[in-house]
């Protein structure tokens, strides 16, 4: 069953936070996670919080977790820590 990354987030340091999405993307790549949404238009239509959403697909729960705890990918969310507020949330899909 796939499974989803779901990443809400503000950014508060571009620079410093296109250093993650520069290591990022190639890990992700790895673990065979591909990019749904990735920024883009939209609206919030129920509350408020975040100015930026991105959906990457998983061919299973555990790939997207394993991606998630792999070494590599802890190493590339240094760059997140001061550059970004973020909502991250695993969730596995319906089919």
């Amino acid at each position: 069953m796939k499974a989803y990354w779901v990443v809400r987030g503000n950014i508060l340091k571009p620079d410093e936070y296109a250093k993650y999405i520069e290591l990022a993307g190639p890990i992700i790549n790895k673990f065979q996670g591909t990019f749904i949404i990735r920024g883009g238009k939209q609206i919030e239509v129920e509350g408020e919080g975040y100015q930026r959403t991105v959906v990457i697909e998983f061919n299973s729960f555990e790939e997207a977790e394993l991606c998630y705890n792999s070494d590599e990918y802890q190493e590339a969310l240094i760059f997140v820590k001061s550059s970004a507020k973020r909502l991250v949330t695993i969730v596995e899909g319906t089919h």
